[in-house]
């Protein structure tokens, strides 16, 4: 099986329906945010939890990386390595722009909702978690637009599913998935 690459903005369910999607195909889950940490890891952070990327020290380690395009390009490119062999999902914002490979999804929602899952995964309150999602979709357009030229979020030329999940439960975008790469085999 192609290597299925999921992406879309912070908190839109990347990691979630990929989890789901892992269990059903038996496939294994790569993240380019898993990647990122070993590599902050590396630099002397202390990345753990999904949470991370919004605590100070990950939004330090995001600034740090905006300012070195090497720490991008080393995920972006064990990535691509992973798909070229397939029966693999990776999640990341990137690898979809930067190769032909894989079956290509764009998990779409609406900032507002980005930010109720965000607090109610972190725990924390919905005002906190709105201004980190806005810090999070800036930052993260402005470093793929200065690595890649990637109109991150806007151009969704590359994809071969765009699903919209501001009221579609998980589980239900996975069996979408699914079905669309079915179909996609008997072609």
């Amino acid at each position: 099986m192609e290597a299925i690459i999921i992406s879309g903005m912070p908190a839109a369910g990347k990691t979630t329906v990929s989890n789901i999607l892992a269990s059903k195909l038996g496939l294994k889950v790569i993240g380019a945010g898993d990647m990122l940490k070993e590599m902050a890891f590396e630099k002397g952070y202390t990345p753990g939890g999904d949470d991370w990327w919004d605590s100070p020290e990950g939004i330090k380690f995001a600034k740090e990386r905006a300012e070195n395009p090497d720490f991008d390009k080393e995920v972006d490119k064990r990535l691509i390595e992973r798909i070229k062999k397939g029966n693999v999902i990776i999640t990341s914002y990137t690898a979809p722009w930067i190769t032909d490979m894989g079956f290509k999804v764009w998990l779409s929602c609406s900032t507002t909702n980005r930010a109720k899952r965000m607090a109610e995964r972190d725990n924390t309150e919905i005002k906190e978690t709105l201004g980190i999602v806005k810090i999070r979709d800036r930052e993260n357009s402005k470093i793929y637009m200065n690595l890649y030229s990637i109109n991150f979020g806007r151009d969704l030329k590359p994809f071969n599913l765009i699903i919209e999940t501001d009221n579609v439960p998980p589980e239900e975008v996975a069996d979408m998935i699914i079905k669309k790469l079915k179909e996609r085999e008997r072609k």
